[in-house]
């Protein structure tokens, strides 16, 4: 196994595509089944140094399975409920209700009051009615329409105090609902997320020098952050550095995007969610984490959304055939079927915008995850790497059963 998985990432950084990766994979019994780094941490001129496991990089997106469990964490403390309107703890959230429509010869968007309450639930999942900026043209014209661009400003609120795209509870759409989470998380305990993720899940799995929303301010820390690569503007190899491309920009503990980690670290943290560790959260936390949270409607409008475009289906398939249906937990992605060789059914995955992922395959009882830094985001052929490391790790494990 481990010589296939090999040979996968070593023709990658021999082709250029990729600069450096770290991957791991292990079982619910806490068996590492597979572990190694390779490439380089930077490809800035001067800059030699190793991608290892212990190398800080941009985990993106993959930071929202640490706010779900950080929401769950204060539902369990009291502080947070997940059905109840979050404006008290979020004033600023929804304030510009639904946008309808962009008049370009006036310049000016159309919108309309919404009475629903925006919930927790919402927001983790991802039925809030917010989308990203960056994704969606409407919100592209509004934001140019106030001499703003996509993804404006450093604080949740500039990023993320935008025109909802549905009526909350109504829809799928991709955006800042974990933005928003963790800011609920600050409000409600009074910490930054920084502070409370160091205490109540970084320290307790003792990843705590290995994992900041603020790694340059680390002395641990700075001198192992992995710069981002970049392919050229058609996607193809040779990577070069990419200039000092930042994913969050901004200053605020952003919850859906802003955590920095290594990969062992954040293995040790996947591992610690598929085992269901309860230094974490309680048993009723975890089936609440993993539970599928759409209903019918929305569960299609995900489907669809995913099927949209090529775009959509680069950014959030995972490289999972369409023909497989998909819903939502608060942990991520769930495919309700199988895909042949590569996951058993009602596995939980995501990824980062630099190309990262990670999976939990409850039913076969193991996880992995790959961390690379790399653009542009969720890269086809690079997640299709992550994919055949993923259906080999399946393979043999299926193969001992």
């Amino acid at each position: 196994m481990a010589q296939q998985i090999d040979k996968i990432y070593e023709d990658a950084i021999a082709s250029g595509l990729l600069p450096g990766v770290s991957a791991f994979a292990g079982d619910r019994d806490g068996k590492i089944l597979y572990s190694k780094s390779f490439g380089k941490a930077s490809l800035k001129e001067g800059i030699d140094k190793p991608f290892t496991e212990s190398t800080i990089a941009s985990i993106a997106s993959m930071s929202k399975l640490m706010t779900s469990i950080a929401v769950l964490q204060c539902v369990e403390d009291g502080t947070i409920d997940l059905d109840r309107d979050v404006k008290p703890l979020l004033p600023e959230i929804g304030k510009y209700g639904l946008i309808t429509d962009f008049d370009d010869a006036k310049n000016t968007a159309t919108f309309e009051p919404t009475s629903t309450a925006i919930t927790m639930r919402m927001l983790l999942s991802h039925t809030s009615g917010h989308e990203y900026d960056w994704a969606n043209p409407l919100l592209g014209k509004w934001r140019a329409s106030r001499g703003e661009h996509p993804w404006f400003g450093p604080t949740v609120e500039s990023k993320s105090a935008i025109p909802l795209v549905f009526a909350p509870g109504t829809g799928f759409a991709y955006g800042g609902g974990h933005d928003w989470a963790g800011k609920a998380v600050e409000a409600a305990t009074k910490k930054s997320l920084d502070e409370f993720m160091r205490e109540r899940i970084w320290t307790p799995l003792g990843i705590e020098n290995d994992a900041s929303f603020y790694p340059k301010t680390k002395d641990g820390m700075k001198d192992r952050i992995a710069d981002i690569s970049t392919l050229d503007d058609k996607g193809q190899p040779p990577a070069k550095d990419s200039g000092g491309f930042d994913v969050v920009n901004g200053t605020d503990c952003l919850g859906g995007a802003g955590v920095h980690a290594s990969a062992k670290a954040y293995f040790t943290f996947l591992t610690a969610v598929l085992r269901r560790d309860t230094r974490l959260l309680t048993p009723a936390s975890y089936e609440e984490l993993f539970r599928p949270q759409l209903d019918d409607r929305c569960e299609q409008a995900l489907n669809d959304y995913i099927a949209s475009s090529p775009l959509y289906t680069q950014l959030l398939g995972l490289q999972i055939p369409n023909s497989v249906r998909k819903t939502w937990s608060f942990a991520g992605l769930v495919a309700k079927e199988s895909q042949e060789g590569r996951f058993a059914p009602g596995t939980t995955l995501w990824g980062g915008f630099p190309c990262c992922a990670w999976w939990i395959d409850d039913k076969t009882g193991i996880c992995g995850t790959a961390v690379c830094q790399i653009i542009p985001p969720m890269h086809s052929a690079v997640m299709a790497l992550h994919a055949e490391f993923q259906k080999v790790v399946f393979s043999e494990v299926k193969a001992k059963l």
